[in-house]
């Protein structure tokens, strides 16, 4: 199976990123490119997904980009780890539930390696832990390329979400690996490519 992995050490703008994830969909689309998995970290940036409502913004002096993902308003920032894909769905099942099934049961298994039960959840999209969600997973599908990803807090400073109501819910009710007491979070991209492709890309 013919799959790029990139893994970005720098944090990469979230425009940018965007810019370059949109550019490998039409690239796939027409068979010029490989299907994509990218591991990367944004600066601090608030992101607005299609069914975004005003009200959840709580400090109005704050940036938002808007995108055209699924889902609400969310952070991303330093020690979060975000995971892109670019699945070609043409060549496997075109089911968008059994996609995003397939993403949570990844996420859940990699947290699964640092002993952190985690679950989903269909009423709030995402994975949960206790009362408290610890990953944001949005998805868009163009013709039957979906992308976007998800995102996973690992050691990132919970206190940004305060300026929001992230994806619709209270900004009291996020957590991170660090928060749950995990110090140590060994062989990450690792595990991320390991458990995603196995999980996603042989659907």
């Amino acid at each position: 199976m013919s799959i790029e992995i990139k893994i970005s050490k720098n944090r990469v703008s979230y425009k940018k990123a965007i810019f370059i994830l949109e550019k490998r969909v039409e690239d796939v689309k027409k068979g010029l490119k490989k299907e994509f998995i990218w591991i990367l970290e944004h600066p601090t940036t608030y992101t607005s997904g299609i069914r975004f409502n005003k009200d959840e913004i709580l400090d109005k002096k704050i940036k938002v980009i808007k995108t055209n993902r699924g889902g609400k308003i969310t952070l991303h920032n330093p020690g979060q780890k975000i995971i892109y894909l670019v699945i070609d769905l043409n060549k496997r099942k075109k089911d968008i539930r059994l996609l995003i099934n397939k993403l949570e049961k990844s996420i859940i298994e990699l947290l699964a390696k640092y002993k952190i039960k985690a679950y989903s959840d269909r009423k709030n999209i995402g994975i949960w832990v206790g009362q408290k969600k610890i990953s944001a997973i949005g998805i868009r599908v163009k013709k039957w390329i979906a992308y976007h990803g998800c995102s996973i807090n690992i050691n990132n400073d919970l206190t940004k979400y305060k300026k929001i109501i992230p994806c619709g819910l209270n900004n009291e009710m996020v957590t991170s690996l660090k928060d749950l007491g995990v110090k140590k979070v060994s062989n990450l991209n690792n595990n991320i490519v390991e458990i995603f492709i196995k999980n996603l890309f042989k659907i």
